[in-house]
Formats: C-alpha cells, structure tokens, sequence
C-alpha cells in the first residue's frame, strides 16, 4: 500500500498539491475559467443578452438598460405581461471600418433580447416605456391587490 505525502489539509479537504505528481496533469488539476454570461447566451440563440437594473417603488417596478444605437421605433420591442417582460432589438452597425482597421473592439451590434421575469404582478396596460438619450426607462405599475372596492346587490 503506497503512503499518502498529503498534509493532513489536503487530506481533510480532498485537495491536491500542484506540486506534487499524482499522474494527472495540470489540466486535470486546475479548472478551466467558465464563459461569461454573455458568452453563453450568444451561443444558445445567437443573440446578445441585455443588461438590465430592475428596481421598485412603492408602487411601481422599474427597469432600466442601455438602448444606444437601436432606433427605439423601428429596431425595438417590448412584450409586457403581468409577470414578465421581454425586451428584444438590434443595433446596426455602419461598415465605415473595415475588420482590418480596428485596434480594439467591444461594442456589440446585432440582436439582442431579455427576458424578466417580474417579482410581483404588474398593470400591463397601464405601463410606460421611455428612452432618453440611449437610456430605456419602463415603468410598470404594481396590482394593488389589497384594494377592495364594495357593490351592492342588484335585484331583479
């Protein structure tokens, strides 16, 4: 039976010394960094993931996200449910530049999209949504759904 070298850490922890030679290589070892979200959404729908804040009020929810380069009336859409919204669009790009000519490049342009999923169901139709110098604002009004309102019984 081979004797374990381990420090009694290792040993408690299950890990592994890199100096140390087990057989396995480095690659086995260390793990690989993982994608990005970003990265990863691309690549399931080939469409980039828009960043969103989503905050609320006491009486409404509110999200925020950057729309600069997207012509809100032609390039953009907004589905809103009670629970969730979906915002989806693309920015287009003018080739004024060839590929060649580019020194660093991180702007993205193409689809894009974002589905939210609402903490608390909202009024769909009583929604807003503005954009202000690049800068989509939705204003979704919260169901009130302590307020009770009283009828009275018709008769016939």
């Amino acid at each position: 039976m081979a004797k374990d070298n381990r420090s009694f850490f290792e040993r408690l922890t299950g890990t592994v010394s890199l100096d140390d030679d087990f057989g396995d290589s480095l690659d086995d070892v260390v793990q690989k960094p993982e994608k990005g979200a970003l990265a990863e959404a691309m690549e399931e729908t080939g469409e980039g993931r828009l960043p969103v804040d989503v905050f609320q009020t006491p009486s409404e929810i509110i999200i925020k996200t950057m729309i600069a380069g997207v012509r809100p009336q032609e390039d953009l859409e907004i589905s809103i449910s009670r629970d969730m919204v979906v915002i989806k669009g693309k920015r287009t790009e003018e080739k004024k530049v060839t590929d060649d000519d580019f020194f660093h490049r991180e702007l993205y342009w193409g689809a894009f999209s974002r589905t939210i999923l609402l903490p608390q169901e909202i009024e769909p139709d009583e929604a807003e949504a503005v954009e202000d110098h690049g800068l989509l604002i939705l204003r979704l009004p919260k169901i009130d759904k302590a307020r009770q309102r009283k009828i009275k019984v018709k008769t016939r």
